[in-house]
């Protein structure tokens, strides 16, 4: 628990923590005055509604323009993401975050540009990880040291990001959702979890479905967001694993190693 400090003293401990941490990093990810996960439900309330869902090469096009890196600056319009897809919905969440994280303030420079969406194939920088089979999301935030990866119920929060996998299968034949936790809730016996990405058939909204057609969950929770600063220049190209998700089969045992769930 913090001690109490007089208003003076903590007004020079502040400020010296924030010339500090930005003579340090570039971007002033706030991750230690902002609990990431609060920032997160804030950003799915700013997201637009419906749109319809698909898979299509048509709604990738948009989501390279609605996360696109204009001059140096990564610029963020989510409405242009009409129709879209669940990976997409819930990576430009994770932008909307590292944005607000960043004190409000748009992401530039290189790092605007390893984060825009620009056709990379599954496994292949940092959309492409994210948007890979298997477990994109929780590979990407071990290797860059973004926060935890887990798949304990009892230990999920509103705001973590979730891979939901409805059968056993990993890879080439999986049949998988991208989503953002948002809770539990109990309907007539049965328990129901409810969260937000871009679901079928509407698009971008909220959605809730039997615990049961669950086979297994990844939760991925950002704790980090300024080891991305730190570790992006050093993210190897290709994350050969999910790269070969595309073609090849995969197990729940190795999407737990790769993730670095125990």
């Amino acid at each position: 628990m913090r001690r109490p400090l007089s208003l003076v003293m903590a007004c020079v401990i502040a400020a010296g923590v924030l010339f500090f941490w930005d003579r340090l990093q570039a971007q002033g990810f706030g991750g230690f005055r902002n609990d990431p996960n609060e920032v997160i439900l804030q950003m799915i309330q700013t997201m637009p509604q419906g749109g319809g869902y698909s898979a299509s090469n048509e709604a990738t096009a948009r989501l390279a323009e609605a996360a696109r890196n204009v001059r140096g600056t990564l610029t963020l319009d989510p409405a242009i993401a009409k129709p879209n897809y669940c990976s997409g919905a819930t990576y430009l969440v994770f932008l909307k975050t590292l944005e607000t994280l960043n004190h409000h303030s748009p992401i530039t420079g290189p790092l605007a540009d390893k984060l825009a969406i620009g056709g990379q194939p599954d496994g292949v920088g940092i959309w492409g990880r994210w948007n890979a089979n298997g477990p994109g999301t929780a590979v990407l935030f071990r290797e860059l040291q973004l926060g935890e990866n887990f798949t304990d119920w009892n230990s999920a929060r509103p705001g973590d990001f979730m891979k939901i996998f409805w059968n056993s299968n990993v890879g080439r034949r999986e049949h998988g959702h991208s989503a953002i936790y948002l809770g539990t809730i109990d309907e007539n016996r049965i328990q129901y979890v409810r969260f937000w990405s871009s679901n079928q058939p509407n698009g971008f909204g909220q959605k809730q479905v039997p615990k049961t057609k669950m086979a297994y969950v990844i939760f991925s929770r950002l704790l980090h967001p300024e080891m991305l600063q730190q570790n992006y220049a050093t993210l190897p190209r290709k994350n050969s694993y999910l790269a070969g998700l595309t073609s090849k089969e995969s197990s729940l045992v190795e999407a737990k190693a790769n993730s670095g769930v125990e």
